[in-house]
This record gives C-alpha cells, sequence and structure tokens, in this order.
C-alpha cells in the first residue's frame, strides 16, 4: 500500500498565501489557507494508506486529524525540501501540497502495477502531485521549481530516469483571488468553500474572481 505525504507550511498571517493579498487580508489569507490544508488532510485521511505523513513547515494545529506522523521540512529550496521527503519514506509514495483542496480519495487512490511513477500536472505549469514506486531523491533535486515550466521539467526528469509515467488529471492550484473562486466552485461543500464565503462577504466585491492575478509559482509548497 502506498504512503501519503503532504507538503505544507503552518498557516500563518503573513507566511501564506500572500498572492491573496489583496484583496483578502493577511489573517484572511492565512485562514483560506488553513481551510484549504484541512480539506487536503481530510482527504487523505479517507484515503486507503500504509501511512500518512504531514511533512510541515511550523507547528501542526487543531486543523490536523488523527493518524497524521509529522515531521519539520529541512532548510533549503523548494527540491530540496521535496527530496528530503521522499528520503524518509520506503516503498511506493505519493505527495501532494496544501494547494488543492478540491483533491478526492479517488484521485489520491494511485496503483502503481504497470507503471513507476505518477504524475499530477497543475494548469499553472507546475504539479499538484507525484508518486514514485521507489522513492529516489535525486529525482527532483536541481529541478527548477516555482517556473511556468517546473511540471514539464520534473516529467521530464521521470522519463530521462526510464520510469514508466503515468500522468493524474490537471488541478487547478489555489494562488490567487480568481483561483480561488474557481477551486471553491468544484468543492462547493468543502471547508474551503465555506471559509471563502465567510472571507468574501467581509470584503466586498474587490474579492471578486479575475482579482489578484500574476505570475504563478508552480509546485507544491
Amino acid at each position: 500500500m502506498t504512503t501519503l505525504l503532504v507538503i505544507a507550511k503552518e498557516p500563518r498571517p503573513g507566511r501564506v498565501k500572500t498572492r491573496l493579498t489583496p484583496p483578502f487580508t493577511p489573517g484572511q489569507a492565512a485562514r483560506l489557507a488553513e481551510a484549504a490544508l484541512a480539506d487536503t488532510l481530510h482527504a487523505v485521511a479517507a484515503t486507503p494508506a500504509s501511512r500518512r505523513v504531514l511533512v510541515l513547515d511550523g507547528a501542526p494545529g487543531p486543523w490536523l486529524p488523527p493518524g497524521f506522523d509529522v515531521v519539520p521540512q529541512c532548510v533549503g529550496g523548494l527540491d530540496e525540501r521535496l527530496a528530503d521527503a521522499f528520503a524518509h519514506c520506503d516503498g511506493p509514495v505519493l505527495l501532494i501540497g496544501m494547494d488543492t483542496p478540491q483533491v478526492t480519495p479517488e484521485l489520491l487512490t494511485v496503483d502503481f502495477a504497470d507503471c513507476d511513477a505518477h504524475f499530477g500536472p497543475a494548469e499553472d505549469g507546475g504539479f499538484w502531485a507525484l508518486g514514485l514506486a521507489r522513492p529516489d531523491p535525486g529525482l527532483l533535486r536541481g529541478v527548477p521549481m516555482s517556473t511556468p515550466v517546473t511540471g514539464a521539467a520534473q516529467r521530464d526528469r521521470l522519463l530521462t530516469a526510464g520510469l514508466r509515467v503515468r500522468d493524474l488529471p490537471s488541478l487547478r492550484d489555489v494562488d490567487t483571488a480568481a483561483d480561488a473562486h474557481a477551486v471553491a466552485a468544484l468543492a462547493p461543500h468543502g471547508r474551503f468553500a465555506a471559509r471563502l464565503a465567510r472571507c468574501t462577504a467581509a470584503v466586498g466585491p474587490d474579492a471578486r474572481p479575475g482579482t489578484g492575478a500574476g505570475p504563478p509559482p508552480a509546485a507544491p509548497r
């Protein structure tokens, strides 16, 4: 059975979802990040797995459901932190970030019977999921992160290593206000959608979809 990893930051104001400000305040952005993380963790908790691990920058809070091991992120760039997360695992592993609260247990239930890797592209050019039948940190180190070609570079790294890659559905990350509204519409009954509705009501029309656009980061954080 697969180990499921979630790499995340503690949802503290000023440290997460900074591209949501404006239209949202740093506190609102942090609450949106907390809701996204909670939805993600609950989807992981409902997915069959041999182990569930939160690779965390910060401290756990009441948003963490039972059944997770919590390990700290290492220092270094995102490629090093992702590589380190895989380095501490044996057997099949699937890693995701905290930016896709629309994820479901069905999407996370992967089978390595006829492939060596699962790759989940993100609409912004990054990736939302990476699964490896045999964890190899070297497959991530040196991949350029937070660029529009991060996903393509990571997938090419897998293919160059001779791995059989199975693509997962493309998902949209939550980076901007427009992303937040689009993702909430895909999972209207989740914690993220409910929190977004409250935040939007608080800040008024400036939080409508289409605000907050900018160059996207491109990998799980």
